[in-house]
């Protein structure tokens, strides 16, 4: 498992490289929080512990290119799959 933290504007993205079942890449993970402007319980803007109905990458460093790319683009377009 590997993990990897950024920020894009008024988000926290986490994003994650898990192995897959019986070892046959990763699975990529991603959790956007908003920082600001929102009370504490009510930060979670989206999260997919499954990204791309659970495609497996080669690599690690995939998967979390992967996510990291998926996030950004959710925030930058303002996607209404963004809760808040």
């Amino acid at each position: 498992m590997q993990f990897e933290e950024t920020r894009e504007g008024d988000y926290r993205i986490y994003v994650g490289a898990v192995e897959a079942p019986r070892g046959d890449g990763y699975i990529a993970a991603v959790v956007v929080n908003r920082e600001q402007g929102l009370p504490r319980g009510q930060r979670l803007a989206y999260r997919d512990d499954s990204l791309a109905c659970g495609y497996r990458w080669r690599s690690a460093d995939e998967a979390l290119r992967y996510a990291t790319n998926r996030a950004r683009d959710l925030i930058r377009n303002r996607s209404p799959m963004l809760a808040c």
